[in-house]
């Protein structure tokens, strides 16, 4: 199968400037380190720097871990970081029900967000595969 761009470095980068709160790594599918530069600001900020030179071989290991497809990874991270609350990156992937009780309850009182940090990438990719199978 050849190797497809599902994530951008661009996007990275920007996230990046979020990143001593762990947004780039979630992004990339780290989301045990993204949760420890949640709560200690990118490990004082010295990670968050050292992250600034580790993005490429995060994003080329994200484009071979996870399938690409019609649903954009870009797209989704966009909708969940910053309406995550309102569910949009669930009616995004389709998931409409589960959108509309994250609209209603506040992405299912924060939990559900902070789930959807820990997995989307893995969401995405199986929607990715289901289509192309």
């Amino acid at each position: 199968m050849p190797q497809t761009d599902t994530h951008s470095k661009l996007f990275g980068y920007l996230l990046w400037i979020f990143g001593f709160l762990g947004a780039h790594r979630f992004y990339y599918g780290k989301p045990v380190t993204g949760t420890i530069w949640f709560f200690t600001l990118g490990l004082l900020f010295v990670g968050w720097i050292i992250d600034l030179f580790l993005i490429p071989g995060m994003d080329r290991e994200a484009d071979i871990r996870f399938r690409g497809g019609d649903t954009s990874y870009n797209i989704a991270w966009v909708l969940l970081t910053f309406l995550g609350v309102f569910g949009v990156h669930r009616m995004y992937m389709g998931k409409w029900i589960t959108g509309i009780i994250y609209l209603l309850t506040g992405g299912l009182f924060l939990i559900g967000v902070l789930y959807d940090f820990w997995t989307l990438n893995d969401q995405i990719s199986v929607k990715n595969a289901s289509v192309l199978d």
